[in-house]
């Protein structure tokens, strides 16, 4: 689906109200949603002014993703939300750091901000197993699952996973959960140094 359908079909507005906000004709709008024109640069700054979204969303075909990204700015025009306080959290990418992310007074923002960060991983989590057609570490893979449905709440499976994540060099070394974790991190990187790992 292309942006401009799934945001004229959210804020529940029909193809000939856009027309006459934009000074065109009704056909037009159709024959963007189709595809069969692209939208004229001259109207993008005007999409992105009337729907408080980036251009970038109105002409491409879009994804779950784009979607709750398009329905989180659809909720903070509606509901103003106020940041009530920063939180940090790990981000992973292209650039491996702790961000500050915004808690909201809306708890329906909070949220989808939540859906956005799933969706994400999800895709992210797809990606790799989609890299090798034939996957050597499928079974691994089928274990980290059946760990998380099974003991996300345990502790030894959150510290491993972040010495692990130090090892590798995932987690830049400063960042810690504090002293037990390093004492934690320390020993079993013994064990890995004893059994050349």
């Amino acid at each position: 689906m292309i942006g401009l359908e799934y945001i004229l079909n959210l804020y529940n507005l029909q193809h000939v109200e856009l027309a006459e906000r934009l000074g065109i004709r009704k056909q037009n709008i159709n024959l963007w949603i189709k595809g069969r024109q692209n939208i004229p640069k001259k109207y993008l700054p005007v999409l992105e002014e009337i729907f408080n979204l980036d251009k970038e969303y109105f002409s491409k075909e879009i994804n779950k993703i784009d979607k709750l990204e398009i329905q989180k700015e659809k909720l903070k025009m509606d509901l103003k939300p106020v940041i009530k306080k920063q939180e940090q959290q790990f981000l992973i990418g292209e650039v491996n750091d702790i961000v500050e992310v915004p808690i909201y007074d809306k708890e329906e923002i909070n949220t989808i901000e939540r859906d956005i960060e799933k969706a994400k991983l999800v895709a992210r989590f797809k990606e790799v197993l989609d890299m090798v057609d034939k996957n050597p570490y499928m079974d691994t893979y089928k274990l980290i699952i059946e760990l998380l449905e099974k003991a996300q709440h345990e502790v030894v499976l959150h510290k491993t996973i972040e010495a692990l994540a130090h090892y590798y060099e995932v987690l830049p070394d400063w960042v810690s959960t504090g002293p037990e974790q390093d004492e934690f991190e320390e020993e079993i990187f013994e064990v890995f140094d004893d059994h050349n790992f």
